[in-house]
């Protein structure tokens, strides 16, 4: 007998074996409680970024292109020629980067109206 109760008790884990198989357990369990259970937020997928975002990102690298620029012309690492000639093209793509933000606004400001007919322009006087 016990030669039996010995081959059980060698089979069975030890009480720091169980408290690890109760944490590995407990984990499946609240994975797939997240998995199959947690709905994600509405938020999450819509589009995060319009194009008055990227446009307004892409006129604040140009203007940190612009401060490197300037930062490394004077440390002398750019000729006078090479500088002004860089600092013209980012200049260029900047203005043309505000344009296109100015599009973008107006575009999203303006709302159509409707044509004014005469019942319309009586009732408003």
């Amino acid at each position: 007998m016990s030669a039996l109760m010995f081959a059980l008790f060698a089979l069975m884990p030890a009480a720091n074996d169980w408290a690890v198989l109760g944490a590995c357990f407990a984990l499946a369990i609240a994975v797939l409680i997240f998995v199959f259970f947690i709905q994600p937020d509405a938020s999450d997928l819509a589009p995060h970024r319009g194009e008055l975002d990227k446009l307004l990102e892409r006129r604040d690298t140009i203007y940190d292109n612009l401060r490197d620029l300037r930062f490394e012309y004077r440390a002398g690492k750019y000729s006078e020629g090479d500088y002004e000639s860089m600092k013209n093209s980012l200049e260029l793509e900047a203005a043309q980067v505000l344009v296109e933000i100015d599009q973008v606004t107006e575009s999203q400001t303006k709302r159509p109206r409707g044509p004014r007919t005469a019942g319309s322009a009586e009732g408003t006087r």
